[in-house]
């Protein structure tokens, strides 16, 4: 798996692989620096580094060009001429990926909204509420939280993560023991985590843990991660033999691997 977080003895993760160069915003045309190519412009930051040779970061700053301190600017401005189009096409390829990434932004606040297994759920400030609950509607699911109408953005996120963890415990928990109910090794224990950098994972002694924020997307996505930690009980690799063990478990499940490498755990805002 690319960018695969560095393994122990004792456990092997599930972590987010793609794309390689993930971050939580898409770049904007800003830099300190303007090129003009073939009519249009090319924005970047030049950053001198000592290294052999000239080379180009896209990120949420947008085109970093680090080069070597003896290289002249119009050596510089040549090469990214030269690589116009690889710039132009990597940026279009950040923000079609930008664009496919669900909770990129949540307003913490009444009528904000939020995923909730993989369906909009809007936010209602109730302070006469007794608890935070979800309410169905005939317009859409709204949770309702019992707090006062000007409540803060950072007491609403509290409230909201909250519930999600106490519902991720309670969906990932009942996904798990039916998973888990299909092979004959089980788990020791399980717990939620709180990673930014994985979706799951497996230690020797048979603890599973699964990131709360699992609770967002529908359950294809969420059986994909319990069925790939199940697995891990029976094979602690990723060698042939594992992926049959996860085929046993969820037949099918290579849609939903290909949708869990499309999300950037680290971009969700809670």
């Amino acid at each position: 798996m690319k960018r695969t977080a560095p393994l122990h003895a004792q456990q092997l993760p599930l972590v987010f692989d793609e794309p390689a160069c993930a971050l939580p915003a898409p770049p904007q045309p800003r830099g300190d620096r303007k090129l003009l190519v073939d009519q249009e412009p090319i924005h970047y930051t030049l950053r001198r580094a000592r290294r052999r040779s000239i080379g180009f970061t896209i990120d949420e700053r947008g085109l970093t060009v680090a080069a070597p301190r003896w290289v002249g600017l119009a050596e510089i401005e040549a090469a990214i001429a030269e690589k116009r189009r690889w710039i132009r096409r990597k940026f279009a390829e950040w923000r079609e990926w930008q664009a496919r990434q669900p909770l990129q932004h949540v307003h913490f606040g009444d009528g904000g909204a939020l995923l909730l297994l993989g369906r909009n759920v809007t936010l209602r400030l109730k302070p006469g509420a007794e608890r935070t609950q979800l309410v169905e509607l005939g317009t859409g699911a709204e949770l309702h939280l019992a707090l006062p109408p000007r409540a803060g953005e950072v007491q609403v996120r509290d409230a909201v993560q909250s519930w999600l963890k106490a519902e991720a415990r309670r969906v990932l928990g009942g996904r798990l023991q039916v998973l888990a109910a299909r092979q004959a090794r089980q788990p020791r224990s399980w717990s939620l985590s709180s990673a930014r950098s994985q979706w799951g994972a497996c230690t020797h002694d048979g603890h599973i843990r699964l990131n709360w924020r699992l609770v967002h997307f529908q359950a294809p996505v969420i059986d994909y991660v319990v069925a790939h930690e199940l697995a891990h009980l029976q094979e602690l690799n990723h060698s042939p033999r594992f992926w049959r063990a996860v085929g046993e478990l969820l037949p099918g499940f290579e849609a939903a691997r290909d949708e869990v490498k499309k999300l950037d755990l680290a971009a969700l805002p809670i």
